[in-house]
């Protein structure tokens, strides 16, 4: 243990620490959660991926849980899901364009949890298939995709399965409302709302026409005699979504109010909470995204002097579901290819790094908090614009706190 910390907060740490596994995983928790949480605290490091990669499998293989979600387009992730569920398309073909944010998401790691996915789904029967989920929504840093592939999917699903009369719109009005697709991806409106299509009496008809199409499908029912009629039911629902998700946040870039970037990030918030609650309709989900999506607490940035504040999927997602929702943060001791040193011993990272001599370890962050007694651990300060250390403040809304004491590059791995 680290000596100042020790000598500075009495922290007796017994008993509060273990290895990272399922079994260990599951006995921290009061039941098992309906979505099972694992945040990181930096995106895409070889190392952290390992380690949610193992515990996943675990989880999957003993636990029972048949969905994982990462932070991910959630249009893109169902050509994921047909690879590992039927085998549709190659393994190479699903990695490039099955994911979004691909600086980060089209990883070897990545790569290796698809692939297991799809061995473990071989010879066995659809109820028992482990399912692959994005639950973000198509949206980058700057830019947001237009809605025509939720919306013309949406309208062909209902129009395959209702009198054309009951439908709002024609596919050709769709069409000439949503024009060119270029409009609605100018990355200039992010920060000028001037440049947005968001204001525009297309979208606001769009808007409408979006909320009648998710209204007709609302009054339907699977066919229960059809072939995938769940399934397909669940997409629809999820175009549904994704279509009024992204008007929505379309129609915010144009509003030029101060508040609109908080506004923003606020509606990907509830984007991806209604994903991850429609997941957990179907059965225990497993889910892996930044710490900041993730967390119970409100979410904050800082973007130059604009400071932000919102509610982000965790925190919406454990106002719903209560006990039924667990968050285990992943923190780490050192990323030495961005700079990150040793931590200071006054830190959680710190304590940690003395403790977990074996590379990683689960703590019991509501006891790590309670047990500092004194002074709380200092805040860590990272020297990487991509990593985010561990804020003590939140220990006691936390259920655990997966810590990789080394996160250093890997060598290259030779592709399955």
């Amino acid at each position: 243990m680290a000596t100042g910390m020790a000598r500075d907060t009495s922290i007796d740490l017994s008993g509060t620490t273990h290895a990272v596994d399922g079994t260990a995983v599951m006995e921290l928790l009061p039941a098992r959660p309906r979505i099972l949480a694992l945040g990181e605290p930096v995106h895409g490091e070889p190392a952290l991926l390992d380690v949610r990669n193992a515990l996943f499998r675990q989880l999957v293989e003993e636990e029972g849980y048949r969905t994982i979600a990462i932070e991910s387009d959630c249009l893109a992730g169902l050509r994921v899901d047909d690879h590992v569920t039927s085998g549709a398309g190659t393994l190479g073909e699903v990695m490039a364009h099955g994911f979004s944010h691909t600086w980060f998401n089209a990883s070897e790691a990545n790569r290796e949890l698809v692939g297991w996915m799809r061995e473990f789904n071989e010879d066995r029967p659809p109820s028992a298939r482990v399912r692959f989920a994005g639950f973000d929504g198509p949206l980058e840093m700057t830019a947001a995709e237009s809605p025509r592939r939720a919306l013309t999917a949406l309208h062909a699903h209902l129009a395959a399965r209702v009198d054309a009369t009951l439908l709002p719109c024609t596919e050709e009005r769709l069409d000439q409302l949503l024009g060119a697709d270029e409009r609605w991806t100018d990355p200039a409106a992010m920060r000028d709302p001037a440049r947005s299509v968001g204001g525009s009496e297309a979208v606001r008809e769009l808007r409408l026409l979006a909320d009648e199409l998710v209204t007709l499908l609302g009054v339907q029912v699977p066919d229960p005699g059809g072939a995938d009629g769940a399934d397909e039911w669940d997409r629809a629902r999820l175009y549904g979504r994704t279509a009024v998700g992204l008007l929505r946040y379309h129609f915010r870039m144009a509003d030029p109010a101060p508040g609109r970037i908080g506004r923003l990030a606020g509606l990907r918030g509830r984007m991806m909470a209604e994903n991850l609650l429609a997941l957990a309709e179907r059965g225990p989900v497993l889910v892996s995204a930044n710490n900041s999506h993730l967390q119970r607490r409100r979410s904050t940035m800082q973007m130059g002097d604009l400071s932000l504040e919102w509610w982000g999927a965790g925190a919406l997602v454990d106002a719903r579901l209560g006990e039924r929702y667990a968050y285990l943060a992943t923190a780490l001791g050192t990323l030495p290819h961005h700079g990150v040193e040793t931590p200071p011993p006054d830190t959680v990272e710190g304590l940690l790094y003395a403790l977990a001599e074996d590379g990683c370890l689960l703590a019991e962050a509501p006891r790590l908090a309670a047990a500092s007694g004194g002074p709380a651990p200092a805040a860590r300060v990272s020297p990487y614009y991509g990593y985010a250390p561990l804020d003590p403040a939140q220990l006691a809304d936390i259920d655990g706190v997966v810590f990789v004491r080394d996160a250093r590059e890997l060598p290259p791995r030779r592709r399955r």
